[in-house]
Protein backbone atom coordinates (compact mmCIF):
# COMPACT_ATOMS: atom_id res chain seq x y z
CA UNK A 1 0.00 0.00 0.00
CA UNK A 2 0.96 3.53 -0.62
CA UNK A 3 2.88 5.17 2.51
CA UNK A 4 1.97 8.17 3.25
CA UNK A 5 3.47 10.18 6.28
CA UNK A 6 2.46 13.43 7.65
CA UNK A 7 4.63 16.24 6.54
CA UNK A 8 5.69 15.33 3.34
CA UNK A 9 4.85 16.18 0.21
CA UNK A 10 0.95 16.82 -0.62
CA UNK A 11 -1.03 13.70 -1.14
CA UNK A 12 -1.43 12.72 -5.56
CA UNK A 13 -5.09 12.28 -5.72
CA UNK A 14 -6.25 10.77 -8.45
CA UNK A 15 -10.03 11.23 -9.68
CA UNK A 16 -12.16 8.11 -11.41
CA UNK A 17 -14.79 9.27 -13.72
CA UNK A 18 -15.13 13.08 -13.59
CA UNK A 19 -18.72 13.17 -13.20
CA UNK A 20 -20.82 15.82 -11.18
CA UNK A 21 -20.16 14.60 -7.81
CA UNK A 22 -16.20 14.46 -9.22
CA UNK A 23 -16.60 17.96 -9.37
CA UNK A 24 -17.98 19.00 -6.20
CA UNK A 25 -15.41 16.44 -4.27
CA UNK A 26 -12.44 18.16 -5.97
CA UNK A 27 -13.80 21.68 -5.41
CA UNK A 28 -13.80 20.66 -1.53
CA UNK A 29 -10.26 18.71 -1.65
CA UNK A 30 -8.91 22.20 -2.81
CA UNK A 31 -9.36 23.49 0.55
CA UNK A 32 -7.00 20.77 2.35
CA UNK A 33 -3.75 22.39 2.34
CA UNK A 34 -2.39 18.45 2.26
CA UNK A 35 -3.78 17.21 -0.94
CA UNK A 36 -3.95 17.75 -4.90
CA UNK A 37 -5.16 16.33 -7.88
CA UNK A 38 -2.82 14.28 -9.42
CA UNK A 39 -4.84 12.94 -12.20
CA UNK A 40 -8.27 12.27 -13.40
CA UNK A 41 -9.36 8.93 -15.52
CA UNK A 42 -11.97 9.02 -17.69
CA UNK A 43 -13.42 6.36 -20.63
CA UNK A 44 -12.84 9.26 -22.59
CA UNK A 45 -10.39 11.41 -23.03
CA UNK A 46 -12.11 14.70 -24.26
CA UNK A 47 -13.60 14.43 -20.76
CA UNK A 48 -10.71 13.87 -18.21
CA UNK A 49 -8.38 16.84 -20.41
CA UNK A 50 -12.03 18.96 -19.46
CA UNK A 51 -11.51 18.27 -15.91
CA UNK A 52 -7.86 19.19 -16.03
CA UNK A 53 -8.17 22.25 -17.52
CA UNK A 54 -10.29 23.39 -14.31
CA UNK A 55 -8.85 21.55 -11.17
CA UNK A 56 -5.77 20.24 -12.60
CA UNK A 57 -3.64 16.46 -13.23
CA UNK A 58 -2.74 14.89 -15.94
CA UNK A 59 -6.01 13.55 -18.15
CA UNK A 60 -5.84 9.82 -18.94
CA UNK A 61 -8.58 8.07 -20.79
CA UNK A 62 -8.67 5.14 -19.38
CA UNK A 63 -9.02 4.08 -15.78
CA UNK A 64 -6.27 1.54 -15.76
CA UNK A 65 -3.64 4.25 -16.72
CA UNK A 66 -5.23 6.65 -14.44
CA UNK A 67 -4.27 4.15 -11.48
CA UNK A 68 -0.94 2.92 -12.76
CA UNK A 69 0.59 6.86 -12.51
CA UNK A 70 2.97 6.41 -9.79
CA UNK A 71 1.74 10.66 -8.62
CA UNK A 72 -1.27 8.92 -7.86
CA UNK A 73 -0.98 8.10 -3.56
CA UNK A 74 -4.75 7.36 -3.57
CA UNK A 75 -7.87 6.82 -5.64
CA UNK A 76 -11.50 8.53 -5.18
CA UNK A 77 -14.34 6.40 -7.15
CA UNK A 78 -17.18 8.45 -8.38
CA UNK A 79 -18.36 6.59 -10.97
CA UNK A 80 -21.90 4.67 -11.29
CA UNK A 81 -22.68 2.68 -8.26
CA UNK A 82 -22.94 -0.38 -10.52
CA UNK A 83 -18.89 -0.15 -11.71
CA UNK A 84 -17.59 0.33 -7.84
CA UNK A 85 -16.62 -3.16 -7.55
CA UNK A 86 -14.92 -3.20 -10.77
CA UNK A 87 -13.21 -0.01 -10.46
CA UNK A 88 -12.35 -0.59 -6.75
CA UNK A 89 -10.81 -3.47 -7.47
CA UNK A 90 -8.70 -2.07 -10.36
CA UNK A 91 -7.14 0.69 -7.68
CA UNK A 92 -6.38 -1.82 -5.03
CA UNK A 93 -4.89 -4.28 -7.66
CA UNK A 94 -2.32 -1.57 -7.92
CA UNK A 95 -1.73 -1.16 -4.78
CA UNK A 96 -3.73 2.03 -4.36
CA UNK A 97 -5.83 3.27 -1.37
CA UNK A 98 -9.48 4.35 -2.65
CA UNK A 99 -12.47 6.58 -0.90
CA UNK A 100 -15.53 4.79 -3.01
CA UNK A 101 -18.54 6.91 -3.27
CA UNK A 102 -21.88 5.63 -1.54
CA UNK A 103 -23.13 3.04 -2.27
CA UNK A 104 -19.95 0.90 -2.78
CA UNK A 105 -21.61 -1.33 -4.79
CA UNK A 106 -25.04 -2.58 -5.69
CA UNK A 107 -25.74 -5.39 -2.81
CA UNK A 108 -23.82 -6.62 0.31
CA UNK A 109 -22.30 -9.97 -1.49
CA UNK A 110 -20.58 -7.42 -3.69
CA UNK A 111 -19.14 -4.63 -1.30
CA UNK A 112 -17.95 -8.34 1.00
CA UNK A 113 -16.36 -9.46 -1.43
CA UNK A 114 -14.51 -5.89 -2.36
CA UNK A 115 -13.62 -5.46 1.47
CA UNK A 116 -12.47 -9.05 1.43
CA UNK A 117 -10.01 -8.43 -1.52
CA UNK A 118 -8.84 -5.25 -0.12
CA UNK A 119 -8.08 -6.95 3.76
CA UNK A 120 -6.48 -9.74 1.33
CA UNK A 121 -4.08 -6.94 -0.38
CA UNK A 122 -3.69 -5.07 2.43
CA UNK A 123 -4.77 -1.93 0.68
CA UNK A 124 -7.39 0.84 2.67
CA UNK A 125 -10.42 1.32 1.12
CA UNK A 126 -13.04 3.67 2.73
CA UNK A 127 -16.62 4.57 1.62
CA UNK A 128 -17.57 8.23 0.83
CA UNK A 129 -19.98 8.57 3.50
CA UNK A 130 -19.04 12.58 4.34
CA UNK A 131 -22.47 12.32 6.87
CA UNK A 132 -20.34 10.06 9.40
CA UNK A 133 -17.09 12.43 8.70
CA UNK A 134 -19.03 15.57 9.11
CA UNK A 135 -17.89 17.35 12.31
CA UNK A 136 -21.35 18.64 13.48
CA UNK A 137 -22.81 15.11 13.29
CA UNK A 138 -19.56 13.49 14.96
CA UNK A 139 -19.89 16.35 17.73
CA UNK A 140 -23.48 15.22 18.01
CA UNK A 141 -22.55 11.63 18.18
CA UNK A 142 -19.86 12.60 21.07
CA UNK A 143 -22.43 14.06 23.22
CA UNK A 144 -25.11 11.00 22.74
CA UNK A 145 -22.30 8.73 24.29
CA UNK A 146 -21.48 10.68 27.30
CA UNK A 147 -25.17 10.08 28.05
CA UNK A 148 -25.67 13.64 28.93
CA UNK A 149 -27.91 14.19 26.79
CA UNK A 150 -30.09 11.10 27.71
CA UNK A 151 -30.87 8.24 25.42
CA UNK A 152 -31.62 8.25 22.36
CA UNK A 153 -35.38 6.57 21.62
CA UNK A 154 -36.16 7.92 18.07
CA UNK A 155 -34.86 8.94 15.12
CA UNK A 156 -36.72 11.01 12.09
CA UNK A 157 -34.98 11.60 8.71
CA UNK A 158 -35.68 12.33 5.40
CA UNK A 159 -34.08 13.26 1.84
CA UNK A 160 -36.26 13.75 -1.03
CA UNK A 161 -35.34 15.35 -4.36
CA UNK A 162 -37.59 15.65 -7.32
CA UNK A 163 -34.96 14.21 -10.16
CA UNK A 164 -35.21 16.08 -13.46
CA UNK A 165 -33.34 13.50 -15.19
CA UNK A 166 -33.55 11.99 -19.24
CA UNK A 167 -34.97 8.40 -19.52
CA UNK A 168 -30.96 7.84 -20.23
CA UNK A 169 -29.68 9.14 -17.09
CA UNK A 170 -28.19 6.50 -14.86
CA UNK A 171 -30.01 7.62 -12.56
CA UNK A 172 -33.16 6.26 -14.24
CA UNK A 173 -31.57 3.18 -14.84
CA UNK A 174 -32.28 -0.16 -12.77
CA UNK A 175 -28.87 -1.78 -14.24
CA UNK A 176 -26.94 1.03 -12.95
CA UNK A 177 -28.23 0.73 -9.52
CA UNK A 178 -31.07 3.27 -9.68
CA UNK A 179 -33.99 4.25 -7.14
CA UNK A 180 -34.72 6.39 -4.13
CA UNK A 181 -33.32 3.89 -1.69
CA UNK A 182 -29.88 3.76 -2.46
CA UNK A 183 -28.90 7.62 -4.05
CA UNK A 184 -30.87 9.18 -1.24
CA UNK A 185 -32.57 6.86 1.20
CA UNK A 186 -28.94 5.89 2.37
CA UNK A 187 -28.15 9.00 4.12
CA UNK A 188 -31.27 8.69 6.26
CA UNK A 189 -30.48 5.04 6.69
CA UNK A 190 -27.09 5.51 8.14
CA UNK A 191 -27.62 8.35 10.35
CA UNK A 192 -29.97 5.87 12.43
CA UNK A 193 -27.22 3.44 12.02
CA UNK A 194 -24.78 6.12 13.78
CA UNK A 195 -27.04 6.99 16.31
CA UNK A 196 -28.75 3.63 17.18
CA UNK A 197 -26.83 0.67 16.02
CA UNK A 198 -28.50 -2.80 14.22
CA UNK A 199 -32.28 -2.84 14.05
CA UNK A 200 -33.76 -5.76 14.96
CA UNK A 201 -36.93 -5.05 12.92
CA UNK A 202 -37.52 -3.15 10.21
CA UNK A 203 -41.02 -2.53 7.64
CA UNK A 204 -40.41 -0.79 4.04
CA UNK A 205 -43.19 -0.05 1.41
CA UNK A 206 -42.57 2.01 -1.99
CA UNK A 207 -43.87 3.33 -5.03
CA UNK A 208 -41.94 1.28 -7.83
CA UNK A 209 -42.19 2.52 -11.30
CA UNK A 210 -39.79 1.24 -14.22
CA UNK A 211 -38.20 -1.19 -12.23
CA UNK A 212 -36.83 1.64 -9.60
CA UNK A 213 -38.07 2.67 -5.99
CA UNK A 214 -39.51 6.38 -6.69
CA UNK A 215 -40.34 6.69 -3.15
CA UNK A 216 -39.46 4.41 0.07
CA UNK A 217 -40.63 4.86 4.05
CA UNK A 218 -38.77 2.57 6.17
CA UNK A 219 -39.95 2.06 10.34
CA UNK A 220 -37.28 0.14 12.18
CA UNK A 221 -37.36 -1.07 16.15
CA UNK A 222 -34.07 -1.50 17.70
CA UNK A 223 -33.42 -3.41 20.56
CA UNK A 224 -32.76 -0.72 23.08
CA UNK A 225 -36.52 0.30 22.73
CA UNK A 226 -35.87 3.24 19.64
CA UNK A 227 -37.10 3.43 17.06
CA UNK A 228 -36.87 5.15 13.38
CA UNK A 229 -38.62 6.96 10.69
CA UNK A 230 -37.43 7.07 7.58
CA UNK A 231 -37.98 8.18 3.78
CA UNK A 232 -36.62 8.98 0.50
CA UNK A 233 -38.17 9.83 -2.69
CA UNK A 234 -36.69 10.81 -6.19
CA UNK A 235 -40.40 12.00 -7.00
CA UNK A 236 -40.71 15.01 -4.45
CA UNK A 237 -38.55 17.90 -2.67
CA UNK A 238 -39.10 17.17 0.80
CA UNK A 239 -37.82 18.16 4.02
CA UNK A 240 -34.38 16.54 3.80
CA UNK A 241 -34.64 17.22 7.69
CA UNK A 242 -33.72 15.25 10.43
CA UNK A 243 -33.97 14.97 14.14
CA UNK A 244 -32.97 12.86 17.41
CA UNK A 245 -35.02 12.30 20.32
CA UNK A 246 -33.99 11.37 23.77
CA UNK A 247 -35.72 10.89 27.05
CA UNK A 248 -33.73 14.10 28.07
CA UNK A 249 -34.45 16.44 24.76
CA UNK A 250 -34.01 16.40 21.05
CA UNK A 251 -31.26 17.28 18.39
CA UNK A 252 -32.21 19.43 15.33
CA UNK A 253 -30.71 18.57 12.36
CA UNK A 254 -32.74 21.17 9.83
CA UNK A 255 -32.78 21.10 5.40
CA UNK A 256 -29.44 19.14 4.22
CA UNK A 257 -29.26 16.90 7.19
CA UNK A 258 -26.70 14.74 5.72
CA UNK A 259 -24.23 17.72 5.40
CA UNK A 260 -25.77 19.87 8.00
CA UNK A 261 -24.66 24.19 8.84
CA UNK A 262 -26.06 23.78 12.22
CA UNK A 263 -27.19 20.99 14.92
CA UNK A 264 -29.60 22.48 17.72
CA UNK A 265 -30.19 20.69 20.85
CA UNK A 266 -33.08 21.38 22.32
CA UNK A 267 -33.33 20.04 26.28
CA UNK A 268 -36.92 19.03 27.52
CA UNK A 269 -38.65 21.23 29.73
CA UNK A 270 -36.68 23.82 27.99
CA UNK A 271 -38.08 27.82 27.61
CA UNK A 272 -39.90 27.86 23.41
CA UNK A 273 -37.33 28.46 21.51
CA UNK A 274 -34.36 27.73 23.73
CA UNK A 275 -31.64 26.00 22.05
CA UNK A 276 -27.94 25.48 22.21
CA UNK A 277 -25.88 25.09 18.39
CA UNK A 278 -23.71 22.21 19.07
CA UNK A 279 -19.71 23.27 18.28
CA UNK A 280 -17.57 21.25 16.28
CA UNK A 281 -14.52 19.86 17.46
CA UNK A 282 -12.78 20.71 14.27
CA UNK A 283 -13.92 22.97 10.69
CA UNK A 284 -15.96 22.03 8.19
CA UNK A 285 -14.16 21.57 4.70
CA UNK A 286 -16.17 23.40 2.05
CA UNK A 287 -19.33 21.36 1.99
CA UNK A 288 -17.78 18.47 4.34
CA UNK A 289 -16.12 16.40 1.31
CA UNK A 290 -12.80 17.79 2.57
CA UNK A 291 -12.81 16.33 5.63
CA UNK A 292 -13.73 13.19 4.42
CA UNK A 293 -10.09 13.85 2.68
CA UNK A 294 -8.77 14.57 6.35
CA UNK A 295 -10.32 11.37 8.04
CA UNK A 296 -8.47 9.58 4.53
CA UNK A 297 -5.02 11.32 5.20
CA UNK A 298 -5.44 10.56 9.19
CA UNK A 299 -5.61 6.75 8.39
CA UNK A 300 -3.16 6.18 5.71
CA UNK A 301 -0.19 8.39 7.69
CA UNK A 302 -1.69 5.65 10.44
CA UNK A 303 -1.13 3.28 8.75
CA UNK A 304 -4.46 1.86 8.72
CA UNK A 305 -6.41 -0.39 6.22
CA UNK A 306 -9.56 0.79 7.67
CA UNK A 307 -10.95 3.92 8.72
CA UNK A 308 -12.62 3.76 12.49
CA UNK A 309 -15.14 6.78 11.55
CA UNK A 310 -16.40 4.79 8.51
CA UNK A 311 -15.54 1.15 9.28
CA UNK A 312 -16.51 -1.65 6.64
CA UNK A 313 -18.96 -3.25 9.66
CA UNK A 314 -20.90 0.13 9.24
CA UNK A 315 -21.17 0.51 5.44
CA UNK A 316 -21.99 -3.32 5.31
CA UNK A 317 -24.60 -3.51 7.90
CA UNK A 318 -26.21 -0.79 5.77
CA UNK A 319 -25.80 -2.43 2.53
CA UNK A 320 -27.49 -5.40 4.37
CA UNK A 321 -30.52 -3.57 5.35
CA UNK A 322 -30.83 -1.94 2.09
CA UNK A 323 -30.79 -5.43 0.46
CA UNK A 324 -33.38 -6.54 2.36
CA UNK A 325 -34.95 -3.13 2.43
CA UNK A 326 -35.28 -4.12 -1.71
CA UNK A 327 -36.66 -7.24 -1.21
CA UNK A 328 -39.51 -6.26 0.48
CA UNK A 329 -40.47 -3.52 -1.67
CA UNK A 330 -39.13 -5.85 -5.05
CA UNK A 331 -36.85 -4.13 -6.41
CA UNK A 332 -34.11 -6.12 -8.35
CA UNK A 333 -30.55 -5.35 -9.32
CA UNK A 334 -28.22 -7.25 -11.94
CA UNK A 335 -26.32 -9.35 -9.40
CA UNK A 336 -28.72 -9.73 -6.48
CA UNK A 337 -28.39 -13.44 -5.34
CA UNK A 338 -31.54 -15.35 -5.40
CA UNK A 339 -32.34 -16.38 -1.47
CA UNK A 340 -33.96 -20.06 -1.36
Amino acid sequence: MVDIVAGMDPVGWGILAPGKIARKFVEDLALVPEARVAAVGSRRLESAQAFAQQYGGTPYGSYAELVADPAVDVVYVASPHAFHPEHVRLAVDAGKPVLCEKPVALNAAQAEEMFAHARERGVFVMEAMWTACHPLVRAMLERLASGECGRPLQVVADLGFAVDALPTSRMLDPALGAGALLDMGIYPLTLAHLVMGQPVEERAVATVAGGIDMDVAIATRYAGGGTAALTASMAAWTSRAASVATDLGRFDLPAEFHHPTEILWRPLGGRDGEAERLVPGVPVIGRGYGNEVVEVHRCLAAGLTESPVVPAAQTLAVMRQMDRIREQIGVRYPGDRVRA
